[in-house]
């Protein structure tokens, strides 16, 4: 390995370098993780000793590109296409094969082949396998923090602050797969014994909040506002915040409160009502510390973005805008920036450019005709998923849940859901993410083979939708839908978006300011329901609901759910669903609401209709289309049972003592 001697080692190609000054800690991983350390080199001052803190932020996966064609949504929200779709981590979790996470490299889960370096420049080689790794270089900078004496109090607080969050976040991302683990807050001697106990999930979680707690004293709230800062201004937008870590507090927690790790697997929870049973003291304890998020917000670089389009179907921003919605998750024409907009509060580094293009960019479209180019791989949204997350542009649900069925909500129930239209007046971010019947999929003029395919046919029966044809089955759509919420249509063979002239450049940030607004709710609301505030905030539950509504024009909570504590919960939790469609946090919320199990959040369907009248897709709005005879097919339902709320660890880890115990179901 070679040794590191510089500060662009870990992101010398990145757009927004993490490096400070002209020269780092030297020759402190030329062998093993924490062998060849020289404490009077690596934590003799400050520029030394945060190349140190660096190569934790270096070993973050992007969960877009950590290798070819990569998959991160696992629950009922995604489905891949037959073919090559078949192989991945999506379809073996819809078989109940969760032990295909420690075979497949398509996910950021894990990295095989001997490929896993954490010093590397190189996006495919790094997974959330680098945590031990990482803990362990974390704990070894926290015991030498004496060694810093040429710093200023300053500096000394940003190190340990990072040092501390750093701990804690491997420690949660593990966690959040695998239930509760050691948690390792010391340096273990390398002729000791490794015999760390697994904790509880809340015992667990409990000391990782206590180390942000620690880390948000200590971290500043504008890296840009830190002497340390100033010398790289510019530089910053990747380093970890008190908001940041606030609300990493907040998530621990909340996860630690939530029905999973209140009352452990089970099966019936959605009929007994044990999905809503939160430990309230923990969930109070997590709304506390969200609130403190929420109020430095004004303090720090984040916001919302604006949700402002002259043309939403393309994504074009109004001229007005002073920051963008789409551009959270990808930019270009901005030589590729790193995206994230205004609203990104927790990424990793991106150090190549062009990189989203092979393969990320091409896994949305549709393959029929090589209209999207390489990899025969899609991933599609489900129409389940579409009809639950996806409400009405007044606030209201589209879709109810009713005795373990999504039953659509029409005036029949109240509601303003018209089946006959279906597109119409739905939540704006219908109309950002998702590509329906009639789209105009191709801007540019397509060749006289593909006009066929301009406008998308996803009715039954359509051009684009599973038939005899074997094209069509494996590279049209299975569900009715497409989605363009990370990626958008124009990456297509036609409009080129994903060629170098495009400068596309994605990312998925692990979190965002409309997450600390939608954790605040689901935290307030499980202790005492929508006007239940956190300590020294002003909003409630449901205003942090309605500021998310606000910014993209949909209607505020109705006043029949905001009365009803559970059914406020299930509001809450919709709403999380909609604003973090696809962005692979859908397995881990029904994971820890005890959902995965139960219907109707464990089937995955397509839309089925037919087109009526002689609607004109060439000159019309799809979204006033009308259709006929809608309902849904179930293409895949799940049989899971209670192991199924914990990922397996590896086996030749569980044998390394007896204390590292296999998850239940899994031996």
């Amino acid at each position: 390995m070679k040794k590191i001697i510089n500060q662009y080692i870990f992101m010398s190609i990145a757009a927004v370098s993490l490096s400070f000054g002209a020269s780092s800690c030297s020759d402190y991983l030329d062998k093993t993780a924490d062998s060849d350390v020289n404490p009077e080199m690596a934590f003799m001052n400050f520029q030394n000793f945060q190349g140190f803190v660096e190569e934790a932020y270096n070993c973050i996966p992007n969960k877009e590109s950590n290798f070819w064609c990569c998959t991160f949504n696992w629950g009922e929200d995604e489905i891949m296409n037959t073919g090559l779709g078949d192989t991945h981590v999506t379809a073996h979790f819809d078989l109940g094969d969760y032990r295909h996470w420690q075979n497949d490299d398509q996910s950021y889960l894990h990295r095989g082949g001997g490929n896993l370096n954490p010093t590397s420049n190189d996006k495919f080689a790094h997974s959330l396998e680098h945590a031990w790794y990482v803990i362990r270089k974390m704990n070894l900078g926290l015991a030498n923090m004496d060694k810093l004496t040429n710093a200023t109090t300053e500096e000394k607080n940003l190190i340990k602050g990072q040092l501390l969050f750093m701990r804690a976040w491997w420690h949660l991302e593990q966690m959040i797969y695998f239930g509760g683990l050691p948690y390792v807050d010391y340096v273990i001697p390398a002729d000791g014994p490794f015999d760390l106990e697994r904790l509880s999930f809340q015992e667990c979680a409990k000391k990782a909040a206590e180390d942000f707690r620690a880390a948000a004293a200590l971290l500043p709230d504008n890296w840009d506002n830190t002497a340390a800062g100033k010398r790289t201004l510019g530089k910053n937008d990747l380093r970890i915040t008190k908001v940041c870590a606030l609300g990493y507090m907040g998530k621990a927690l909340l996860w630690a409160a939530s029905p999973l790790n209140e009352l452990g697997a089970q099966l019936g929870a959605s009929k007994n009502g044990n999905t809503y049973k939160y430990n309230t003291a923990l969930a109070q304890q997590a709304a506390d510390a969200l609130a403190e998020a929420i109020n430095a917000l004004d303090r720090s670089p984040y916001g919302l973005a604006e949700y402002k389009y002259s043309d939403i179907y393309n994504h074009e921003a109004d001229k007005s805008s002073a920051s963008n919605f789409s551009e959270i998750f990808y930019t270009t024409g901005q030589s590729w920036r790193m995206p994230g907009s205004i609203e990104a509060i927790m990424r990793g580094p991106m150090p190549d450019i062009n990189g989203s293009n092979w393969n990320f960019s091409k896994l949305w479209g549709p393959k029929v005709n090589n209209l999207v180019e390489h990899d025969a791989l899609i991933h599609m949204p489900t129409a389940n998923y579409i009809n639950y997350a996806y409400g009405m542009a007044d606030g209201t649900p589209a879709y109810v849940v009713e005795n373990g069925k999504l039953v659509a909500n029409d005036a029949s129930r109240g509601g303003s859901f018209d089946p006959t239209h279906p597109f119409q007046n739905r939540d704006p971010r219908f109309y950002h993410d998702i590509m329906f019947d009639g789209f105009k999929f191709i801007n540019t003029t397509p060749g006289d083979a593909d006009k066929p395919f301009q406008y998308l046919e996803m009715f039954t029966g359509g051009n684009m939708v599973p038939t005899g044809n074997a094209d069509r089955s494996a590279n049209g759509s299975r569900t009715g839908y497409f989605c363009q919420k990370l990626v958008p249509h124009q990456c297509n063979k036609y409009d080129g978006m994903y060629n170098w002239g495009g400068a596309l450049q994605t990312y998925l940030p692990y979190m965002r300011v409309a997450d600390i607004y939608l954790m605040y709710a689901e935290a307030c609301a499980a202790v005492g329901g929508a006007t239940q505030k956190g300590s020294g905030c002003s909003l409630s539950a449901v205003d942090a609901i309605n500021i998310l509504r606000d910014r993209v024009g949909a209607g505020h909570v109705a006043d029949n759910l905001v009365s009803d504590k559970n059914k406020f919960m299930d509001e809450v939790r919709r709403e999380r669903a909609c604003e973090l469609a696809f962005e692979g946090f859908r397995w881990n919320d029904l994971q820890r609401w005890l959902l995965l199990t139960e219907a109707p959040y464990n089937i995955k369907t397509r839309q089925e209709f037919k087109r009526s009248g002689s609607f004109d897709y060439t000159k019309n709005d799809p979204r006033d289309a009308e259709v006929s005879g809608w309902g849904e097919t179930v293409i895949v339902e799940r049989s899971f049972d209670t192991k199924h709320y914990l990922l397996p660890l590896k086996d030749d880890e569980t044998k390394l003592y007896s204390g590292y115990s296999q998850n239940p179901g899994w031996n």
